[in-house]
Formats: structure tokens, C-alpha cells, sequence
């Protein structure tokens, strides 16, 4: 075991693990945030996406040892029940939610989305959004609610 320092939602942790757990057990078990969610275990469904330096990456198939002193940001690093932020609150206007297991993931994935491209069109979110899957079928209203969150933020003047 080794422990490793790191910052996740703009705190610094330290975690004893060894070199090859996955960054989703350590934030689940050791940090106890449990926005992302193991889905495949195999890069392939999003369930489990953070922001790893500002990127979209799948915690279940990034080693804690390769974090290093990049930041990472969950879902529960863009707000809260009481007070959500932008895209949370235009996935719950839109009803973006059905069953709710890929939403961290796909909050995280928009939300790198809308830091890089602040007024994408219809097609850039289509295409940034495939990598994450929704089983429920709710694709639909994720990307009115990234559309939403967008048109927010535009009219808000924020990035």
C-alpha cells in the first residue's frame, strides 16, 4: 500500500491503497462520495465519469496512482439538493432523470462539455455526450437539459 495524496473537489485527501485501485473504489469507499457509480467496470458506459484536469475521465479504469496531483471533480463538486448548480437544476427541469443511475456521469460529462464550449450546437452535444449511456432511454431530455443549462449560462454571461 501506498498513500497518495489527492485533490478532489478542492480538497486534498490522503488515501492508503495500492498503486492499481481503480479512482472510483477510492472515491466510493475511502472518500464515501458515491455520485459516481460503478456501471461495466469497463470504460464503456460512463456511469462512473469525473473530471480528471478539467477532462471527462471513467474512474472505474483509472489507476489511483496515476491521479497525481491533477484535480478531480465529482458530481457532488458542481452542488447540492439545496442548492444545485445550473446543469443540475435544468436536468431536474427537464426531467433528465428516470432512473438516475447514469446522471453523475452524464453531469460530469456535460459539464466538461459547457467549460470548453460554452454555446455548443445540437450536434457537439450529441457527439460529446456519446460516450455515456442512459438504459432508461432518457437521452432526449439529457440533451435539452445540457441545452438548457447552456442557454443559462449564456444568458447569465458565465462560461
Amino acid at each position: 500500500m501506498t498513500t497518495y495524496r489527492l485533490q478532489v473537489n478542492g480538497k486534498v485527501h490522503a488515501v492508503d491503497q495500492d498503486a492499481d485501485t481503480p479512482l472510483l473504489y477510492v472515491l466510493r469507499n475511502d472518500l464515501e462520495l458515491n455520485g459516481a457509480k460503478f456501471g461495466c467496470g469497463l470504460g464503456q458506459c460512463g456511469s462512473c465519469t469525473v473530471l480528471l484536469d478539467g477532462k471527462p475521465a471513467m474512474s472505474c479504469m483509472v489507476p489511483v496512482s496515476v491521479v497525481g496531483q491533477r484535480p478531480v471533480r465529482t458530481v457532488e463538486g458542481l452542488g447540492n439538493a439545496t442548492t444545485p448548480g445550473v446543469l443540475q437544476q435544468a436536468f431536474i427541469d427537464e426531467q433528465a432523470a428516470q432512473c438516475g443511475y447514469c446522471i453523475a456521469g452524464m453531469l460530469m460529462q456535460a459539464t466538461a462539455l459547457l467549460e470548453k464550449t460554452p454555446a455548443p450546437t445540437d450536434a457537439q452535444i450529441r457527439a460529446h455526450m456519446s460516450p455515456n449511456l442512459c438504459r432508461c432511454g432518457t437521452h432526449m431530455r439529457i440533451l435539452r437539459a445540457v441545452r438548457r443549462a447552456a442557454n443559462t449560462l449564456a444568458a447569465k454571461g458565465t462560461p
